[in-house]
């Protein structure tokens, strides 16, 4: 629903005097009550596409929720090392061209303000440098994949 049909629509209880209205669609949900004031917006939220649909998928949803404590699990290993993230949204990339080696792969030594990959924004190829000194223990996205800000890219062992 579109801002002025949201405002068609407050006039309209305006004009006849109606005191809530409630709409709903596959897309919206709506529901307007008029107060002494005028009127007011209680609740405007868009549901689920199709309200039978969520009901059987909930059931499945605490069964995928057990596995939850195993992923844990092995972020308590990762906290001993740093994560180098994104400072920027881009696409990741490990070398400077396709045909160069990654800047660094698992296992390599990096020291602080080494260059460890780019982040291509807006046709800009940004160098992203390591913020401290260690080992590569992990890459974490793939070459030429989209990463958002503040996604973790490397993990890295400063001992």
């Amino acid at each position: 629903m579109k801002t002025k049909e949201i405002r068609d629509l407050i006039d309209f209880i305006a004009e006849t005097g109606l005191n809530e209205v409630n709409i709903e669609t596959e897309e919206l949900k709506l529901s307007v009550k008029r107060n002494a004031d005028g009127p007011k917006i209680v609740e405007a939220a868009a549901p689920a596409v199709v309200a039978a649909a969520p009901a059987p998928v909930a059931t499945p949803v605490p069964a995928a929720a057990a596995p939850a404590p195993e992923t844990t699990a092995p972020a308590n290993d990762n906290a001993k090392y740093v994560e180098i993230k994104s400072p920027m949204i881009g696409t990741f990339y490990r070398s400077a061209n396709p045909e160069s080696a990654p800047f660094v792969n698992v296992g390599d030594t990096v020291s602080a303000g080494q260059t460890v990959c780019i982040v291509e924004a807006m046709k800009l190829f940004n160098e992203i440098e390591s913020e401290v000194s260690g080992t590569v223990v992990k890459v974490l996205v793939e070459n030429a994949s989209p990463v958002e800000y503040d996604q973790p890219l490397f993990l890295i062992d400063p001992s």
